[in-house]
């Protein structure tokens, strides 16, 4: 059974620093677009960063500048370091992957298929 499984997520105050891992199991996902969506009380899902095979990257304009997506390849996991936290990045984060892509690149959750358990971000001002 494939698995996400996320770690990294708590509590910092506005300006800290938190660093999201997760990695993957049963399925690799090397040739596939894996990337962090968020969802806030009451509000949409929404993709914050996204990369791809061999490399590409989406980041949601809030975001630019503050967060990096990064991936091993060959240990099927993808991280995303967030710095300069603000209350408004408060959401579970999701970490997700899309298998049925191959060396391109998806933006919306409907792209994805294969979900993390989601991780608590909370930002205290």
């Amino acid at each position: 059974q494939v698995q996400l499984v996320e770690s990294g997520g708590g509590l910092v105050q506005t300006g800290g620093s938190l660093r999201l891992s997760c990695a993957a199991s049963a399925q690799t996902f090397s040739l596939n677009p894996m990337g962090w969506f968020r969802q806030a009380p009451g509000k949409e899902r929404e993709l914050v960063a996204t990369m791809n095979y061999p490399g590409y990257t989406y980041y949601l304009d809030s975001v630019k500048g503050r967060f990096t997506i990064s991936r091993d390849y060959a240990k099927n996991t993808v991280s995303l370091q967030m710095n300069s936290l603000k209350p408004e990045d408060t959401a579970v984060y999701y970490c997700a992957a899309d298998s049925r892509t191959n060396y391109g690149i998806s933006y919306t959750a409907p792209d994805y298929d294969y979900w993390g358990q989601g991780t608590q971000v909370t930002v205290s001002s």
